[in-house]
């Protein structure tokens, strides 16, 4: 069995001490044996508007989240999924919301643009437009990893059970969900759409997140969790900044699927 952390913190728009909190929790994480960290969506950079946002977006390959994230993997000798950095793109009023990741010698080994673009308009009258300030990627993604093959997505992704699906297809065990959930929504859904997907896939859910109140401004719901392929938490956090520590057993993860075996029931043919 190996060992796997999730993050969970409360990122504001100053870059220098986000990365700071963050690498004190990357470290907590390596003292506790994990060799594969998740960070939450929005981990270096949660912008107070969306000006600042494509100020501090950086050039795909070169930027100082980006370093960090290669300089942290390496020095610390663990494998890390940055939730989520802007990156700029082809529209100079928009960002690209990626997901990267690094292998133990600080190589990119991952990049994931979120798919699913957070549009929404709540009772509670917050309003979300994501799309005003992001491309959306076209693409899912897989990546190897000492761990399995793991799917990629960012929160609201999670709400699209046939991305999870055709993750699995292409062979994913587990599926990450780095998250900046709203404080709203996450009350009611959270939980429930991340045992979902851990249910229906048979997999691994990894699932960190922001917390808190960001820049005085937005509300995040936090609750990391990690969630084994029966819907079992199996390691978790509440609204205080840390780590959420634990086994991932792919042994369990196929007796899982043998015992319940929904995944060879498919139906291609009508779906």
């Amino acid at each position: 069995m190996s060992k796997i952390a999730a993050i969970q913190t409360n990122a504001s728009d100053d870059i220098e001490q986000n990365l700071g909190d963050v690498l004190e929790q990357i470290d907590l994480a390596k003292e506790h044996g994990a060799e594969l960290i998740v960070l939450p969506e929005c981990f270096g950079f949660m912008q107070s508007s969306r000006q600042q946002l494509l100020q501090c977006a950086e050039e795909d390959g070169h930027g100082k989240i980006q370093d960090f994230l290669s300089a942290s993997s390496n020095s610390r000798n663990v494998w890390i999924i940055g939730g989520s950095v802007p990156l700029k793109s082809n529209n100079p009023n928009k960002v690209t919301n990626t997901l990267l990741a690094c292998d133990n010698n600080g190589n990119r080994v991952a990049r994931y643009d979120k798919i699913f673009l957070f549009d929404v308009t709540l009772s509670s009258g917050e309003c979300y437009r994501e799309s005003d300030y992001t491309e959306p990627g076209n693409s899912v993604k897989v990546m190897d990893s000492p761990l399995g093959k793991i799917g990629l997505s960012i929160c609201y992704d999670l709400r699209f059970p046939e991305m999870y699906r055709k993750l699995t297809q292409l062979g994913a065990r587990i599926l990450v969900v780095p998250s900046a959930f709203s404080h709203t929504t996450g009350q009611s859904h959270w939980l429930p759409l991340l045992k979902a997907r851990a249910i229906e896939n048979g997999c691994f859910v990894v699932a960190p997140a922001q917390t808190g109140v960001h820049n005085r401004a937005r509300k995040t719901w936090g609750h990391t969790v990690i969630i084994d392929p029966w819907g079992k938490v199996i390691s978790e956090l509440q609204s205080e900044c840390g780590v959420a520590i634990a086994n991932i057993d792919l042994d369990l993860l196929q007796r899982i699927r043998e015992q319940l075996p929904s995944l060879k029931h498919c139906r291609a043919d009508l779906f």
